[in-house]
C-alpha cells in the first residue's frame, strides 16, 4: 500500500493578499475609501497585524469571528486577517435588529465580533444574552469599555505565517438573507472565492488589474463580497468602498469621483437611479465598461430605461449565498433583456421536475446548479443541508425554464407560485407587466383567497413620483394587465404602499407581504365590527 499524501497547504488570504506583494503590486492602490488611497502593501501589513491581534486574543483554527461592519478598509483587514490564521470570518447584515444579532452570534458561536461604532448599540443591547462572545472590537472612535481596532493593531507585527489550512477547510461563512424566515449559516471553503472570481469575474467580465470596481451591494452579503472585495483582489485591481447608504445621488457622485470601470447594481438601485431628475446632465458614466445586476431578476423595462439613458447594457445574472456568486448571466454583446442569460462557463445547470427528471426546453422546473464554489453545507442544519445540497448539485429553489437558444428565464420561487383557477401563475410575470405601466415604480405580487376560498393574485404597488392612488388608477392598471397577459393572471386586488419588504440582496420578501395582507384583513374586520 502506498502512503497517502497530505492535502496541500492552501489559504485564500495568500491568493488574494500576499500574492500581490510577491508579484510587485505593493505600491498599487487596492482600496479607495473616502479620501484614502490604500495600497496593497498597506492592506498586506494590516491583514497581518489583524491576524496577529486575533491570535493574541486566543483565536485560532475554525474559531468564528463575526464582522458587523459598514463597508470600510477594516472589513478587508478583519476578513483576510481571520482567514489567514485559519479562523472563520462571518460577515453579517448591517440592517438587522438586536434580536437578529443575538440569534446569529449564538448560532455561530462567534468568540469575537468586530463592529462599526455606528452599530455598537445593536450588540450592547443584547450583550447579556450572548452565550459565546468573549470580546467586542470597535471600529471608529474608541469606546471605553471595549477594545479599539486601531489601538489593537498599533504594536502588532506586520509579519504573519499562514495557518496550516487546505483548500477544503472552511474559510468563511455567510448567513443566507432568507426570503422565508430564519437565516442559515452557509459554510464556504478556501477554494470557493477563487473559483467564482476565475469563472465569472474573469470569464464574463474580463476583469484585469486595470479595473476599478464599485458596488451598490455591500460587502456583508455574497454578491457584494465578490464585487467589492475578492473580484478586484483576485487580479490586483482597485475597489471603491463607501459606508454610506447607496441612494441614487450618492451612487452617481461616487461614479463621478472615482471613475469605476465595473459597476455592480441591483434592480431596485437601477430603477431609482433612472428616476433621478437631470442625472444625464449632472453625471458622467463614461468610465463604466460593464454594468452587472443580481440579487433579484432585472425587469426588461428597467433594462430598457437604463440603456436609453446611458447607452450601457446591464448584464443581469443570478447568484446565491449557497453558490457564492453569479452562475447564470447575460454576456457582453449577448444580452436578452428580461432573461437571466446563459450558464457561466465552469458551472452546470439542469431544470428538473418534482421527480428529479430533466424537463424539456420551455417547461418550468426547479433550477439545480453544479460548480466548485457551491457551499459545503449549512451550519447546524442537517435536514436543510440534505434538502439543498444533493450530491454535486445545489437546489436553488428557483423556478426556471430554458428557451431554445439556451437563455434561462426566471418564473419565481417554488413557494411563491400562485395557483389561480387551477393554473400556475408566476408572480414575477405579473410584477413585470405592472411595471410597464408609467404609474408603477415597482410591485410585489402574492396569492390570496377570494370570498369563495379560491386563490387569486394580489398586487402591492409603489407608485412613481407624481401619481396618487385612486379608484380610476386601480381600474386602469387592472385593464392594462388584462390587455398584456392572460386575463386570469390579472391582480384582483391592488394595494398601494410606500415601499416593499426586501432582503439585503434586494429580493422581495413575499412572506412579509402575506403577513401585511393578513394584518390589513384583521384591521378591516375590526373597523367593520
Amino acid at each position: 500500500m502506498g502512503v497517502k499524501k497530505e492535502p496541500e497547504k492552501y489559504n485564500e488570504a495568500n491568493q488574494f493578499v500576499d500574492r500581490h506583494i510577491q508579484e510587485g503590486r505593493g505600491p498599487k492602490v487596492a482600496i479607495y475609501y473616502l479620501d484614502q488611497q490604500i495600497t496593497y502593501s498597506e492592506v498586506h501589513e494590516k491583514v497581518n497585524q489583524t491576524g496577529n491581534a486575533l491570535m493574541e486574543m486566543g483565536i485560532g483554527l475554525e474559531d468564528r469571528v463575526m464582522l458587523l461592519l459598514l463597508d470600510c478598509p477594516e472589513f478587508v483587514y478583519s476578513f483576510f486577517g481571520a482567514m489567514k490564521i485559519g479562523a472563520i470570518p462571518v460577515p453579517t447584515n448591517t440592517l438587522l435588529k438586536p434580536e437578529d444579532y443575538e440569534y446569529l452570534l449564538n448560532d455561530s458561536r462567534a468568540k469575537i465580533i468586530v463592529v462599526s461604532e455606528e452599530l455598537l448599540d445593536c450588540i450592547t443591547a443584547i450583550r447579556n444574552n450572548l452565550l459565546y462572545l468573549r470580546q467586542i472590537i470597535v471600529v471608529g472612535k474608541p469606546v471605553e469599555e471595549f477594545l479599539s481596532f486601531n489601538s489593537l493593531l498599533k504594536d502588532k507585527s506586520i509579519e504573519l505565517e499562514t495557518a496550516n489550512t487546505t483548500a477544503d477547510d472552511a474559510a468563511f461563512w455567510l448567513y443566507s438573507s432568507g426570503t422565508t424566515g430564519f437565516p442559515k449559516g452557509v459554510v464556504h471553503l478556501h477554494h470557493d472565492m477563487t473559483f467564482a472570481a476565475e469563472h465569472y469575474a474573469k470569464g464574463v467580465l474580463q476583469i484585469t488589474e486595470n479595473d476599478i470596481t464599485f458596488s451598490v451591494a455591500k460587502l456583508f452579503f455574497a454578491y457584494g463580497l465578490g464585487n467589492g472585495l475578492y473580484f478586484p483582489f483576485y487580479v490586483g485591481a482597485s475597489t471603491v468602498l463607501s459606508p454610506k447608504r447607496p441612494l441614487p445621488e450618492h451612487v452617481y457622485s461616487m461614479i463621478e469621483r472615482y471613475k469605476p470601470t465595473l459597476f455592480f447594481g441591483v434592480p431596485s438601485s437601477y430603477a431609482a437611479m433612472v428616476q433621478l431628475e437631470r442625472a444625464k446632465e449632472n453625471y458622467d458614466l463614461s468610465s463604466i465598461r460593464y454594468c452587472a445586476s443580481a440579487g433579484e431578476p432585472l425587469p426588461k423595462v428597467i433594462f430598457e430605461r437604463w440603456f436609453e439613458k446611458w447607452n450601457l447594457e446591464i448584464l443581469d445574472g443570478i447568484g446565491s449565498t449557497e453558490i457564492l456568486h453569479i452562475f447564470i448571466s447575460n454576456m457582453p454583446g449577448e444580452v436578452k433583456p428580461g432573461s437571466t442569460g446563459k450558464i457561466v462557463p465552469g458551472y452546470k445547470a439542469k431544470i428538473i421536475d418534482q421527480d428529479g427528471n430533466i424537463v424539456p426546453a420551455g417547461n418550468v422546473g426547479t433550477l439545480m446548479i453544479k460548480g466548485h464554489s457551491n457551499a459545503a453545507y449549512y451550519w447546524n442544519k442537517h435536514e436543510k443541508t440534505m434538502d439543498t445540497f444533493i450530491g454535486k448539485w445545489t437546489n436553488t429553489g428557483d423556478q426556471y425554464y430554458q428557451d431554445n437558444e439556451g437563455f434561462f428565464w426566471y418564473v419565481g420561487r417554488g413557494d411563491d407560485m400562485i395557483k389561480a383557477g387551477g393554473i400556475w401563475v408566476s408572480p414575477v410575470e405579473v410584477e413585470y407587466c405592472l411595471m410597464e405601466h408609467p404609474a408603477v415604480f415597482e410591485s410585489g405580487v402574492i396569492g390570496r383567497a377570494d370570498i369563495d376560498g379560491l386563490i387569486k393574485p394580489k398586487a402591492f404597488i409603489v407608485l412613481q413620483e407624481g401619481y396618487e392612488p385612486s379608484g380610476d388608477l386601480v381600474s386602469e392598471l387592472s385593464l392594462f394587465v388584462k390587455s398584456k397577459i392572460a386575463p386570469y393572471k390579472f391582480p384582483r386586488w391592488l394595494e398601494f404602499v410606500s415601499d416593499l419588504p426586501r432582503t439585503a440582496t434586494g429580493k422581495i420578501q413575499r412572506f412579509k407581504l402575506r403577513q401585511i395582507d393578513i394584518e390589513i384583513d384583521i384591521a378591516s374586520s375590526s373597523e367593520d365590527s
